[in-house]
């Protein structure tokens, strides 16, 4: 008789962990630009680079990237 295996399906949620801050960046989206603003842990600073970069060469359509961290947690 071969060795038998046993799983145990265990639920976890998975939500924001504030611990891990946030990070806003924004990207111009205008053909051959490919600026960026790079990391800010604040939003402002990121729109402040794009209205700025607005301002410097006329490009005004952004990718606005906010990423957050999370925490995954059994449920049990």
């Amino acid at each position: 008789m071969s060795p038998r295996a046993v799983y145990r399906h265990i639920t976890h949620t998975i939500r924001h962990a504030p611990e891990g801050g946030i990070t806003y960046e924004t990207f111009c989206a205008a053909f051959g630009c490919g600026a960026e603003s790079g990391p800010h842990d604040e939003q402002e600073a990121a729109q402040d680079w794009a209205l700025r970069h607005t301002g410097r060469t006329g490009h005004d359509l952004f990718r606005r990237v906010f990423t957050d961290h999370a925490k995954a947690t059994r449920t049990e």
